[in-house]
């Protein structure tokens, strides 16, 4: 069952807790050792043990001088995490419920591809954006998660792949949450994933995905990062994803596609346009033709992405003919086109699903 967050005031001992090892960006450890007196060099040993050795402990740590050990353990502890439940499906997608220490519960996914494993890392517990046919939307957010909170999930998983001697190439940031609503702790997640002493995933092998929160776009584009940029776009007028997407009333398209102008003039990369065919609302012929109108001035392609049906939002997944319809119009007016291979059908494929069915277990 989920609990709800624990107040430090009622519970004074959970102001005590030690940082997660998790949050600490590389240059923030850093900055961490020189005030301790330290060399630098030591700041890239524990990162060797934290990110490639992948240790439990600061005990494992024996390169390490005792003293070390103790001053990092009296700061610091390990994962936030804990690991609840693991489903695995027959096409080897995995997908991992979690518990954090004030009793939420979160879900990551990994998808095994052509070119790798990727992984699918939420941002927030539960979601704010209330997009119609989400199963993360059904419940609202109580919180972001922290930088820690990301990384374990990450850490979590490639342990799991290190039995194997595989490992993750690949990151997402399109889970629970809207990442740009928590900018700042997703920003630090990613840098301690994307360091060459840390997990050293490559800038081109991260995806950040958002549901239009226009600010954030152009902090983003200000930024001037390498990692890609993914926009759930869903439809192709206002009137349509007002209906499926309540952010569209804050930014619609116009705000929206004028920020993506300014990403890409900014940054010189092709983004991608998340599009959930959704049978009788988003797939006809001639929302294939507006969405070509809409994004033919821009470097881009679509990711068109099958639907896992949610019980509660009553939408229907279109059959694979139906697809390629919409794919073939979007091929005929030029615009670059992918249909998503779909991932985890035998198990609860939708984002949140397998997080909402444990809440709603807890609560009988």
């Amino acid at each position: 069952m989920e609990k709800n967050p624990v107040s430090l005031l009622e519970h004074p001992e959970q102001s005590l807790r030690k940082k997660s090892i998790y949050d600490m960006t590389y240059e923030q450890m850093e900055d961490w050792a020189v005030s301790k007196g330290w060399k630098k060099f030591r700041i890239q040993q524990i990162y060797n043990w934290l990110y490639k050795s992948r240790v439990d402990s600061f005990e494992e740590m024996t390169n390490l001088s005792k003293e070390t050990r103790k001053a990092l353990s009296e700061e610091f502890e390990f994962t936030p995490l804990e690991l609840v439940r693991q489903q695995i499906a027959k096409d080897g997608t995995r997908k991992f419920l979690f518990r954090t220490e004030d009793g939420a519960l979160l879900e990551s996914v990994m998808m095994v591809f052509d070119y790798g494993n990727s992984v699918c890392v939420s941002s927030q517990v539960g979601c704010n954006m209330g997009c119609a046919f989400c199963a993360s939307g059904l419940t609202k957010k109580s919180r972001n998660l922290k930088a820690s909170e990301m990384v374990a999930q990450f850490m979590a998983i490639q342990k799991e792949l290190d039995r194997s001697n595989e490992r993750v190439s690949h990151i997402v940031v399109m889970g629970t949450g809207e990442p740009f609503d928590n900018y700042e702790n997703v920003m630090n997640f990613l840098k301690t994933v994307n360091h060459d002493r840390g997990l050293a995933i490559g800038s081109r092998h991260i995806t950040i995905s958002t549901c239009g929160v226009v600010p954030k776009i152009y902090e983003f584009a200000d930024g001037h990062y390498q990692y890609n940029l993914a926009v759930s776009l869903h439809a192709p007028n206002n009137r349509l994803r007002d209906s499926l997407m309540p952010i569209n009333k804050a930014y619609p398209l116009e705000e929206l596609m004028k920020a993506i102008d300014y990403y890409t003039k900014e940054n010189n990369r092709r983004l991608t346009f998340e599009y959930i065919l959704l049978n009788g609302v988003n797939n006809s012929v001639e929302d294939a033709k507006e969405l070509a109108r809409l994004l033919r001035p821009y470097n881009c392609y679509v990711n068109l992405i099958p639907y896992n049906s949610v019980d509660e939002h009553g939408f229907r997944p279109v059959n694979r003919e139906e697809a390629m319809k919409f794919y073939d119009v979007l091929k005929k007016e030029k615009i670059a086109v992918t249909i998503r291979k779909e991932h985890g059908s035998d198990i609860d494929a939708a984002c949140g699903q397998l997080r909402i069915k444990e809440i709603r277990k807890g609560r009988k």
